[in-house]
């Protein structure tokens, strides 16, 4: 009997994926070389972040493996550099590639997080106030207004400065983990309002029509009518907002550690890296700010691509 219902369930599987490979997605996919290059870098600098830990040859945030007479050696391929620092060594000695990605790992997280905060908090208040309209709505949808007249690094950038400000003097405030969960709240909270305006626009549609009459009717309460009925007609958009807005939060959180309000230097990401290198360019240590400015390029790049794709793609418009 067991061995039956692994059989089936075995089916049933096989039949999921052969027709998620012959739809109409895998073959607009399949059709798009850049679209599938695209996805093999994202690939590779993800597998990087997680795994930096076993394929970085050295530890970079180790001072007992760090030492000055290693520091600002050029690439292996350069002279003077060596093999052991394929892509040479920042001002104290670190690895350029293990910093890479150690560095590309937070970055990532900071920006999958602070994606995760916005579609939490932006889906929540427009399916919301999408549903109950009136007041609610107008004042969400006005403070969405108000707030998408300032540029979101800006944004960030005052968040920044309040939570700094609050716990200035504290231990918390040198505290790498504070920055970061500062960061993830402040690139957070300054992009949730393009959810909340798409996905209350999706309701207003989806609460007139018959099958949200017939639930009401029949006394269904609405926080499950918005939960299992409506919110899921709602994600399609909400997919390509989060993978388009995942490049611009690893780009916000690189501008404000670039400006020195992100990551401290002891928890480097790409924007900190970057911020570190340039005081280093124009004395001949090109090298400290060229790779990380290349990763993060080719990283926003490619999750870009993969939005812009998604987007035509689950559009039907353009089928």
């Amino acid at each position: 009997m067991s061995a039956r219902l692994e059989s089936v369930s075995r089916g049933r599987f096989l039949g999921v994926l052969y027709r998620g490979a012959d739809s109409d997605l895998a073959y607009s996919f399949r059709r798009n070389p850049v679209v599938v290059a695209a996805t093999v870098i994202t690939l590779l600098f993800f597998l990087g972040a997680t795994f930096a830990g076993w394929i970085a040859p050295h530890t970079p945030f180790d001072p007992s493996t760090l030492s000055l007479s290693d520091a600002e050696k050029p690439p292996a391929w350069v002279d003077g550099g060596e093999w052991a620092y394929v892509l040479g060594t920042d001002n104290q000695g670190r690895d350029i590639f293990s910093t890479l990605l150690y560095g590309s790992r937070i970055s990532l997280i900071v920006g999958f997080s602070a994606v995760i905060f916005s579609i939490v908090l932006g889906v929540s208040l427009g399916v919301t106030a999408g549903y109950f309209g009136g007041w609610y709505e107008a004042i969400v949808m006005r403070a969405a207004d108000v707030q998408l007249t300032l540029p979101s690094i800006l944004v960030a950038l005052m968040v920044d400065g309040v939570a700094r400000a609050i716990f200035a003097g504290t231990d918390i405030k040198t505290n790498a983990e504070f920055a970061i969960y500062v960061l993830i709240f402040a690139i957070g909270i300054s992009e949730w309002p393009q959810y909340a305006r798409v996905v209350r626009s999706t309701t207003l549609v989806e609460k007139s029509k018959d099958y949200v009459a017939a639930a009401r009717i029949i006394g269904i309460p609405a926080w499950r009518i918005m939960l299992r009925h409506v919110l899921p007609n709602t994600l399609g958009p909400v997919l390509v907002l989060g993978t388009i807005g995942l490049a611009l939060a690893i780009i916000t959180e690189a501008t404000l550690s670039f400006l020195g309000v992100g990551i401290p230097p002891t928890q480097p990401s790409l924007g900190t890296m970057i911020r570190v290198g340039q005081e280093f360019l124009f004395s001949g240590q090109w090298w400290i700010t060229l790779f990380p400015a290349v990763t993060l390029v080719l990283l926003v790049l490619s999750v870009n691509l993969l939005g812009d794709w998604l987007r035509d793609a689950l559009n039907p418009k353009l089928r």
